[in-house]
């Protein structure tokens, strides 16, 4: 096996093999991407922190023999810790931040045996379905460098798309594994409430509709990674159903026929004609592979779910900088923030606890909704976004009014999967007219990880997608 371009064309599950079958040491593997990732890095700007040096010296030392031994992963810069490394969320107020010790997720890939490269770019605290932070720049779209990779999660998942890591962390607080998946081409999980545990963050808030896993650019990869990282801690505030299995095992096997219910608009908002076809191309693939899609309407007002979970995010946010500069001992200054997360952070302090409780109870009221769709209903199939990956510049926290103008149309279809605490999962759909990617989401009841992994691997299998943008295709 030579080199890195052969290297970069294994997703993590076939690089663990060749590893452990002695076609390729880890030093190789890890060398190959440091090299791919320096020069990936100039052109996309996906990293934040890089621990190359380290990580060699790991390997050296002997890596665990677990199931992704000597497998490059980056971890995204946003509430997830690497000892040693910057935890900068994309934020100026948290520049000269550093982890004293690896999240709970981190801890979990070490012992898989990958190796920690380094960690990736987000938008400032993730507040921007685009990854563009004023303080450390823009991150590029492997598929168009003048188009964004989606948010928050778009320096992961450029990463992955330019085949510089075969797999990258991600989070998801309103579907920002899944609209980044979208955008570069790539498999997008999010697992249900509690599935992987947050630890040691204690933003118990905003882990109401947050979860961690990854993107990635193969099902079998989210599968493994999946089984390597689920599972709460003693004490966390909440966990998922306990699998009746592996999700490899459940990711290999026959869904059987399943009822599937699509809807393509929302009330609020138009949704792109490409994103529409690109659902009712699926839909027709889907039939194809023997199940029922019916027409539904979405079953919850996307303006308020928007509205009220953006309350709970918006109670975190102030928290969050309220105790940063406690710790510096200082007020907030006038360049801390960028303007859009400025005003979130001034609006949201302004409001009471009993804001906050209504829309908690606002937001059960809306899992309840969405839960009895799955009464009649075995998974839900929608775009993932309800317009195509916008240019960079569009999202522009400098110009509130822009964000606010555009942002829901990138979140409509996601979030309220995280307000319910459901899995979903973003696939690769085709290209839009300009050759950038479409993505359609499933989403399934809580604990349906195994059932969305089936269903995304017969997808896979019927219309396989590219693996890597093209200006980075081996």
């Amino acid at each position: 096996m030579t080199p890195t371009t052969d290297l970069a064309a294994l997703d993590a599950t076939g690089l663990a093999a060749a590893v452990a079958a002695g076609e390729v040491s880890a030093r190789e593997v890890a060398e190959a991407a440091i090299a791919r990732l320096e020069d990936g890095d100039a052109r996309l700007g996906v990293m934040v922190s890089t621990r190359y040096e380290e990580a060699l010296a790991e390997v050296d030392a002997g890596l665990p023999d677990g199931p992704l031994r000597g497998v490059p992963v980056l971890v995204k810069d946003l509430g997830t810790y690497v000892a040693g490394l910057p935890a900068t969320g994309g934020s100026r107020l948290f520049a000269d931040a550093v982890a004293d010790r690896d999240s709970e997720v981190v801890t979990r890939y070490r012992r898989a045996g990958m190796v920690v490269l380094g960690t990736t770019k987000t938008p400032e605290l993730g507040l921007n379905a685009s990854t563009e932070p004023r303080w450390g720049g823009p991150t590029s779209n492997p598929w168009a460098p003048h188009r964004s990779p989606g948010g928050s999660s778009g320096g992961s998942a450029a990463a992955v798309s330019a085949g510089l890591v075969p797999v990258a962390h991600a989070s998801d607080g309103g579907g920002s594994i899944r609209i980044p998946a979208s955008a570069c081409g790539l498999l997008g999980l999010k697992p249900s409430r509690g599935r992987v545990t947050t630890a040691p963050s204690t933003a118990s808030l905003s882990n109401l509709v947050s979860v961690h896993h990854a993107v990635t650019t193969t099902v079998r990869d989210s599968a493994l990674l999946l089984d390597l990282t689920a599972g709460p801690l003693p004490g966390d505030a909440f966990a998922a159903p306990t699998p009746a299995g592996s999700y490899v095992e459940a990711a290999r096997s026959d869904p059987g026929r399943l009822r599937i219910g699509m809807y393509t608009t929302l009330a609020d908002r138009e949704t792109h004609p490409a994103c529409v076809a690109a659902a009712l191309a699926t839909a027709r693939l889907l039939e194809e592979l023997g199940h029922e899609v019916v027409p539904i309407d979405a079953p919850y007002d996307a303006a308020e779910v928007a509205a009220r979970s953006g309350l709970v995010m918006g109670a975190h946010l102030v928290v969050t900088v309220q105790d940063r500069l406690a710790e510096l001992g200082r007020d907030l200054r006038e360049d801390d923030l960028e303007p859009f997360t400025r005003m979130l952070h001034d609006h949201y302090g302004s409001l009471s606890a009993a804001d906050l409780n209504r829309a908690l109870r606002y937001l059960q009221e809306v899992g309840w909704q969405v839960g009895a769709a799955f009464r009649d209903h075995d998974l839900l199939l929608t775009p993932t976004l309800a317009q195509p990956v916008p240019p960079l510049g569009l999202l522009d926290t400098t110009r509130p009014e822009a964000i606010y103008e555009h942002a829901a149309t990138y979140s409509g279809f996601t979030s309220v999967f995280n307000v319910t605490g459901m899995p979903a999962v973003s696939v690769p759909a085709g290209l839009d007219a300009t050759g950038v990617p479409l993505g359609v989401q499933l989403a399934a009841d809580l604990g349906g990880e195994g059932l969305l992994l089936a269903v995304a691997g017969q997808l896979e299998q019927a219309r396989p997608w590219p693996r890597h943008a093209p200006a980075f295709a081996g």
